[in-house]
């Protein structure tokens, strides 16, 4: 009887992901992600110092003397000794690459940061950096890079922590007899407003110069100079969120359902809630840590899902585990290019890509709710 039961239990989880991928929005929205990161990496890969052609990019990008090098993959992931390998595939590989990476998790992480957020407060204006979250991260993040570089290797642990005090920072001053959108947001603006005048304060404390430009230049979000060790930084915290995000994704939808027929459902509301909170927040800490203070990926990201293939959550996770990368890499190309030889924060891009978006959204809110 268990083996039937089982054996019923694969065929429809086989049976979910056949009509995942029958679903052509879906597919559509995540082959057209891959193509804009594809395209956009190798932009971004062919400038630098070192002068190469796309043609030239594109044999260094796909040498198969670095693909199937087993020591080379030990030295990108585990930071072993680099083997030898020709000029172009040394910068290519060892130089220009591991940006396009990190913009790959730093744009996953904040879109589903994003997407969680917004089920978890039924709000569509609810962002990491929004909710004031990107914030706390960042002090934290701050405090680490100023006052006590010692802790580095634990960062995006201590950027969690920092952040999930943030949330429930912004959660307890919204809280009236229940929250609405309105007060979430107010709330995220006065925290964010707090914790960035603190972050201001901290560079007082600072007595290298390089250590002041560079916090500087990470408060407003940039890849500039990030190499395989980001990459080694985020990819396990970036690993673990995704997956239990898709593993929940069932309790996100019934959330949006409301507090009520989630309780009449047998849902222990707040401990899912706050579940889901820590998801979250480590995984907006998980691409603070490495890319600094990028705002408005993950309020808009989940919006393009959201429209493209509904509200249903494990398809809008999936989603963004596509879409974020491709808005992320385009966002850092338009940053890398823009003023070309100077090179400006991502963090710029995305502000003005999202300013106005957010702008937009409250416009089109017919009802925002009481504060």
């Amino acid at each position: 009887m268990a083996t039937e039961t089982s054996t019923g239990s694969g065929a429809t989880s086989r049976r979910e992901w056949w009509l995942w991928w029958a679903d052509g929005k879906l597919f559509t929205l995540c082959l057209g992600s891959i193509a804009i990161v594809i395209a956009a990496g190798l932009i971004q890969v062919s400038f630098g110092a070192y002068s190469m052609t796309i043609a030239q990019t594109w044999q260094a990008v796909f040498n198969p003397e670095v693909i199937f090098n087993r020591q080379a993959w030990e030295a990108f992931i585990l930071g072993a000794e680099v083997p030898e390998m020709g000029t172009r595939s040394l910068i290519v590989w060892n130089v220009r690459l591991p940006r396009v990476f990190v913009a790959c998790l730093v744009g996953m992480n904040l879109a589903v940061s994003g997407a969680i957020f917004q089920a978890i407060t039924r709000n569509e204006l609810a962002s990491p950096f929004i909710l004031g979250v990107s914030s706390g991260a960042g002090l934290t993040v701050l405090l680490v890079l100023v006052v006590f570089p010692t802790l580095a290797a634990v960062l995006p642990l201590l950027a969690a922590i920092g952040g999930g005090f943030a949330f429930l920072l912004v959660y307890a001053i919204a809280w009236k007899n229940g929250t609405s959108p309105v007060r979430l947001v107010l709330a995220g603006v006065i925290v964010g407003t707090i914790f960035g005048s603190v972050q201001t304060g901290i560079f007082f404390f600072a007595d290298d110069i390089g250590v002041v430009q560079s916090a500087i230049s990470w408060t407003t979000g940039s890849l500039t100079g990030t190499d395989w060790e980001q990459v080694r930084l985020a990819l396990p915290w970036t690993v673990a969120p995704l997956v239990l995000s898709l593993v929940c994704a069932r309790q996100l939808n019934v959330l949006l359902l409301g507090e009520s027929t989630a309780s009449s459902l047998g849902m222990n509301v707040e401990r899912v809630r706050f579940a889901m909170a820590g998801i979250a927040v480590l995984s907006a800490a998980a691409s603070i840590s490495v890319a600094g203070m990028v705002g408005f990926v993950g309020l808009i990201v989940p919006h393009i899902v959201r429209n493209t293939v509904g509200a249903e959550y494990k398809k809008m996770i999936f989603g963004c585990i596509f879409a974020g990368p491709a808005m992320m890499v385009l966002a850092d190309v338009g940053a890398r290019l823009a003023l070309n030889p100077t090179q400006i924060p991502v963090g710029i891009v995305t502000g003005l890509i999202g300013g106005p978006y957010f702008l937009y959204l409250m416009r089109k809110q017919e009802k925002m709710g009481e504060i």
